[in-house]
């Protein structure tokens, strides 16, 4: 008797995948501490790979040494960049005056505007507004030790992310063994596909969106300059860095470049003019770099991209919104490469890419032949 394979109905399979997706979901919020700068240091190292195994080859370096090495090249390739935009933003205290005046006169008019449309005298407005700063300064202490042990936190997590990336770039070898022994000897060659397309999609994705960076920064600094606008560098600079966090961080660098124009220019023209420019650069940008720069990089559809940044902000805020785009494109490459997952990985790609017209009809219809040959046998 022949034995029959059981397939699971749909339900109980829907429902182990809806478990599933919310255990990973309360893991990553209950690991955030842990698994965000493991995150973090995985991209830097892969990033790094190169270099330290150019200094491993040609220099002849240690393992260790190389490491190392790439680890201060890397810090000091960020120190360089938050010394730059910190020298831009120290000069905006000689504009202080300047911004407090502004925002005086603007409370005002929003003040007469009030009593214009709601009939509210500025006598109560203040009131409201004395309760509510009252409320606030009662909350002060609370919110100040909040804000210094987020910012010990960040830092202790820096601290963690950099000696990550060098224990990862130190084993790295180690690492890739485990990974081959943990599944079976006919799947190795599967496993080091995988290793090699998520190191050269990740590495290629991370230059490609520093690339974007820099000509984004550029051409921001260049259009703001022309316009005329007070610290085109640094909103150039912001805008630039924002745009790495996909949709929200345009917007948020327009809004901030906005509200820094019309204090420091005191027109409503050279801030709208200043949202007009940044608004075109990001069209320019999403249609024509992004595609080209780093879209050939990671192939992620457009609504699976906001919903990963939106659940990643969820989860782990603003480092959760960088990480979403890297942690799906890995999702998607072993999706790819497992059979029982290419379902999945095809609904995290683009339409476009995911088309295999003629070869897979061909596929599928001499599987369906062979069937019918199989049922029209004698004896079956």
């Amino acid at each position: 008797m022949a034995l029959t394979k059981t397939i699971p109905p749909f339900y109980s399979k829907l429902a182990a995948v809806l478990v599933s997706l919310i255990a990973l979901f309360y893991i990553a919020i209950e690991g955030k501490s842990i698994l965000a700068p493991l995150f973090f240091a995985l991209l830097f190292a892969v990033m790094l790979l190169p270099l330290a195994g150019l200094l491993e080859r040609r220099l002849r370096f240690p393992r260790s040494l190389a490491a190392l090495f790439s680890v201060i090249l890397l810090v000091l390739f960020v120190g360089a960049l938050f010394y730059l935009v910190g020298s831009q933003i120290s000069s905006l205290a000689d504009d202080w005056p300047q911004f407090k005046e502004q925002v005086q006169d603007s409370l005002k008019d929003l003040q007469h505007w009030i009593y214009v449309k709601f009939r509210v005298s500025s006598r109560q407005q203040m009131t409201y507004v004395n309760n509510a700063t009252t409320r606030i300064l009662n909350t002060g202490p609370g919110v100040i030790g909040d804000a210094l042990s987020s910012v010990s936190g960040m830092l202790v997590s820096v601290i963690f992310m950099l000696i990550d990336t060098f224990f990862l770039l130190y084993y790295r070898r180690l690492i890739i063994r485990f990974l081959i022994s943990v599944f079976k000897e006919e799947n190795s060659l599967t496993v080091y596909d995988i290793i090699a397309q998520v190191q050269s999609r990740i590495r290629s994705y991370i230059f490609g969106l520093l690339l974007e960076m820099v000509i984004v920064a550029t051409v921001s600094c260049l259009a703001l300059y022309f316009l005329g606008i007070k610290y085109a560098i640094l909103l150039g600079l912001i805008t630039g860095l924002f745009n790495v966090v996909p949709y929200i961080g345009i917007f948020s660098a327009t809004l901030l470049s906005a509200l820094v124009t019309f204090a420091t220019a005191a027109s409503a023209g050279k801030a709208l003019l200043a949202v007009v420019a940044l608004l075109g650069i990001h069209i320019v940008d999403a249609n024509v770099l992004l595609p080209l720069v780093v879209g050939s990089k990671v192939r992620i559809n457009a609504l699976v991209t906001l919903l990963g940044v939106i659940i990643g902000e969820a989860a782990w805020g603003i480092a959760g919104m960088f990480l979403a785009i890297p942690v799906i494109a890995i999702a998607k490459i072993i999706f790819d490469r497992v059979p029982t997952l290419k379902p999945w990985g095809m609904l995290l790609g683009d339409e476009k890419d995911e088309q295999q017209p003629e070869p897979l009809k061909e596929e599928v219809r001499h599987e369906e032949l062979k069937k019918e040959e199989g049922e029209h046998k004698p004896g079956s």
